[in-house]
C-alpha cells in the first residue's frame, strides 16, 4: 500500500457486522463527539433554575405570600415584581403562572409537575402563558395587540397569564394604553410585571398592582446554593472560593452561577481560592494586610515594594485604591462587635481582620478612608496614575505620625514643662507704723502710676533692715521694705522719670519741645532722604499740610487718596526719623485725609425756542402784544 493512502476498516471485518460497512475512519470524529456534547451543555443558571417556590433562594417573604394567596384563592389581577437583577423576579413569575394553572395543587401551594398543564409548561408548549419583553416591544401597537389577545378566554386551564419583563421600558403612551386593560381585566387574565427600576413606572400603574419587593440574596445563601450545585455536578469547590464568587456577584444569583461556570471551565473542575482570585482578577487580601502593617510601622519602603509587585501583576491603580478602601472599611466594622455582621469577607480571613482591627486606631482608619475616597475621585484627572497612587501611599505611611502630632495639642505642647511647680518663699512681714500719706498726693501718685503711657522702669532697690521700736530686731523680723516715698508733691510724669533716673544713676534725654519751625525743618530733611532713596513718596510729603495738635502730636493732612496712601505707607519711617532729628521720643505722627471739594463750572447751555421767546418778550413787551392782536400760534 502506498504511503499516504488509507485502508478501509471494513476490508477484514466479518459480513454479519454490517453496521461497520461503508464507514471509514473519520479524523474529525473526536471533534464531532465534542461538538455533540457541547450542544447538550446548558448553563447552570438555566439548568438549575427553580421550578417550585421552595427552591427559590433568599426570597422566602415573597414565596410564602404567593403560596398562601394560591391556597386561599385570593389572587390579585396584577402583580409587580421589582428588585435587583438576577434575584428571581421572572422565575417567581413563571412558577406562579404554572402553579395557578396546575390541576392538582398540593396542600403547600406548589404545582404537582405531573398534570398536563405542568408538563406543557415545563416543555414550553403551554398556551396559557405569554411572555413579553418590554425592552424590544415598548410601542403603543404592541400593547394594543396584547389587549386584543386578552379578550380570548383560555382553551385549557383557569387563567391566562401575561408576564411583561422590563416593564419600565414602556413608553408613556404605551403605559396610558395599558391602563384600562390593567385596571379592569377579564376574570381569567392575570398580569405579572417585572422591573429593576420601579421609580420609572407611572404612579397610575403602581396603584393598580400588588407590589412585591425582591431583596438581594445574602452571601451565605449564595454559598449554600453554589455548594449544592457543585455537589450535584461532582465539582470539588472550596468554601473560600465560593465565598469569593458570592462576594463578587453582589447578591445576584445569576451572576454567581455564570462565574462558577467560567471558573469550572478555566480550572477543569477544580475550584479553589488561588485560581478563583486569578480568574476574577481580584487582589488578594493578604496584600492589604501587609500594606496596613507597613503604614502602622511607617515603613514606606515596604509599601512601595508591595505596590510595585501589585502593579506588575496588572492591577490598575483605581482598583487598588477601591479595594484598599473596602479593606479599611471592614477593619472599621470589626472594631465594634455590634456591627460585625456587616463584615462580608472570606471566612478564613475573619479572625485576621479582628486581630488587625484591635491594633489599629479608629482615627487612623477614618482619616485613611477619607484620603482614599478623595484619591479615588481625583484618580481620573491624574496624568501620572502610578505617581498618584504612590503619593497616596506616602500620605498613609506618615498618617499615624501626623495624627500623633495633632493629638498632642496646640503649640503650647512644644514648650518644655517643668517636672513640678515650685512655690514662692515669702518672708514673714511684721506690721510697722507708717506715716499716713495726704489724700490728694496719694491720688495724684495713683493716677500717675496707672497711666497707660508711663514707660516701664526697671528698679532694683537694695533690701533694708528696719527695726521697729516696739519689737526687738531678730532674724524673723528682718524684712525687705521699699525705699520711703517722698512727701514732695510731684507735678508731672517728667518729674517722676527725672527722679527715678537720678536715684538709679541713669541719664534720660530730655524731649525738645515741638515747634512749627523745627517740625518743618525736620520734615524737609526727611523729604531729602526720600529723594536720595529715589522714593516717589517725596512728592506726597512735600504737598502735605502739617498741623501741630498737641505738645508731642502733629498731623500730616493729604488732600487726595493717592497722597494719603504714600503718607500712610512711609509713616513709620518718617516717625522714626523725626524722633531722632527733633530729639523728641514722644513724637506722634497722624496721617489724615481731607478731600477738597471740586466746584463744577456751569457751562452755557443753548436756550430752547420757548426760552428764547420768553426772554425776548421780557425785553420787548410789544412783541407779545403784536402776537396777541394777530392771534398768532407759535410753534415751539
Amino acid at each position: 500500500m502506498k504511503h499516504g493512502t488509507r485502508k478501509p476498516l471494513t476490508s477484514n471485518l466479518p459480513v454479519d457486522k454490517s453496521h461497520f460497512i461503508n464507514r471509514e475512519f473519520n479524523p474529525n470524529h473526536a471533534t464531532f463527539v465534542h461538538r455533540f456534547f457541547m450542544e447538550k451543555f446548558i448553563v447552570s443558571a438555566r439548568k438549575y433554575r427553580p421550578q417550585a417556590f421552595d427552591t427559590v433562594v433568599g426570597q422566602n417573604h415573597i414565596t410564602t405570600t404567593l403560596k398562601n394567596a394560591i391556597k386561599s384563592g385570593q389572587l390579585a389581577h396584577a402583580f409587580l415584581f421589582c428588585g435587583p437583577r438576577g434575584v428571581g423576579k421572572t422565575t417567581c413569575a413563571r412558577i406562579l403562572a404554572k402553579t395557578i394553572n396546575c390541576e392538582n395543587v398540593t396542600a403547600e401551594g406548589e404545582a404537582c409537575n405531573e398534570c398536563h398543564s405542568c408538563r406543557s409548561f415545563n416543555e414550553g408548549t403551554s398556551m396559557n402563558i405569554h411572555e413579553l419583553d418590554a425592552a424590544s416591544n415598548n410601542s403603543v401597537d404592541d400593547i394594543r395587540s396584547l389587549a386584543e389577545q386578552v379578550r380570548f378566554s383560555p382553551q385549557a386551564g383557569k387563567y391566562k397569564v401575561y408576564i411583561i419583563d422590563e416593564v419600565h421600558m414602556l413608553s408613556t403612551q404605551a403605559f396610558n394604553a395599558f391602563l384600562k386593560t390593567l385596571e379592569e381585566p377579564p376574570p381569567y387574565a392575570i398580569f405579572i410585571l417585572a422591573t429593576t427600576e420601579k421609580h420609572k413606572i407611572l404612579p397610575t400603574i403602581l396603584s393598580r398592582c400588588q407590589i412585591f419587593d425582591f431583596k438581594r440574596i445574602t452571601l451565605q445563601d449564595t454559598v449554600d446554593h453554589l455548594q449544592g450545585i457543585a455537589n450535584k455536578e461532582q465539582i470539588h469547590a472550596e468554601e473560600t472560593a465560593l465565598q469569593l464568587i458570592a462576594q463578587k456577584s453582589e447578591g445576584c444569583m445569576r451572576d454567581a452561577l455564570s462565574i462558577l461556570d467560567k471558573i469550572v471551565s478555566f480550572t477543569n473542575g477544580e475550584v479553589n481560592y488561588s485560581n478563583t482570585i486569578e480568574h476574577l482578577n481580584i487582589l488578594d487580601a493578604d496584600y492589604y494586610f501587609k500594606l496596613t502593617d507597613c503604614m502602622l510601622n511607617q515603613d514606606l519602603s515596604g509599601a512601595m515594594l508591595l505596590y510595585n509587585d501589585i502593579d506588575r501583576k496588572g492591577f490598575e491603580g483605581d482598583m487598588v485604591l477601591n479595594g484598599f478602601a473596602e479593606f479599611l472599611r471592614n477593619l472599621l466594622v470589626c472594631k465594634d462587635e455590634r456591627v460585625a455582621g456587616l463584615l462580608e469577607v472570606v471566612e478564613s480571613f475573619r479572625q485576621r481582620f479582628v486581630e488587625t482591627a484591635k491594633k489599629t486606631d479608629t482615627g487612623f482608619l477614618v482619616s485613611a478612608l477619607n484620603i482614599l475616597n478623595e484619591a479615588e475621585i481625583s484618580y481620573r484627572l491624574a496624568r501620572n496614575k502610578r505617581l498618584h497612587v504612590e503619593l497616596i501611599l506616602i500620605k498613609l505611611c506618615y498618617l499615624k505620625q501626623a495624627l500623633e502630632l495633632s493629638l498632642s495639642g496646640n503649640d503650647l505642647s512644644k514648650i518644655k514643662l517643668i517636672d513640678a511647680v515650685k512655690t514662692v518663699n515669702f518672708r514673714a512681714i511684721v506690721p510697722m507704723a507708717q506715716k499716713p500719706q495726704p489724700k490728694k498726693e496719694a491720688e495724684s501718685t495713683r493716677l500717675l502710676i496707672e497711666s497707660p503711657g508711663t514707660p516701664p522702669v526697671k528698679k532694683a532697690p537694695e533690701p533694708v533692715a528696719i527695726q521697729s521700736p516696739e519689737v526687738p530686731a531678730t532674724k524673723a523680723t528682718r524684712v525687705e521694705d521699699p525705699p520711703p516715698v517722698s512727701t514732695k508733691k510731684i507735678g508731672s510724669l517728667d518729674a517722676i522719670r527725672k527722679k527715678i533716673s537720678i536715684e538709679n544713676g541713669l541719664q534720660i534725654p530730655v524731649d525738645q519741645p515741638l515747634t512749627e519751625v523745627t517740625l518743618k525743618k525736620g520734615w524737609q530733611q526727611f523729604i531729602l532722604e526720600l529723594k536720595k532713596q529715589q522714593n516717589p513718596a517725596w512728592q506726597s510729603f512735600e504737598v502735605a499740610e502739617l498741623v501741630i495738635k498737641e505738645a508731642h502730636i502733629f498731623e500730616a493732612i493729604a488732600h487726595n487718596r493717592i497722597n494719603h496712601k504714600f503718607l500712610e505707607f512711609e509713616r513709620k519711617q518718617a516717625s522714626a526719623f523725626l524722633k531722632s532729628a527733633l530729639e523728641n521720643q514722644q513724637l506722634q505722627l497722624i496721617v489724615k485725609l481731607v478731600e477738597t471739594k471740586t466746584t463744577q463750572v456751569q457751562t452755557d447751555i443753548p436756550l430752547s425756542s420757548k426760552e428764547q421767546y420768553l426772554k425776548i418778550i421780557e425785553q420787548y413787551p410789544l412783541i407779545k402784544e403784536l402776537k396777541d392782536r394777530l392771534r398768532l400760534e407759535l410753534d415751539y
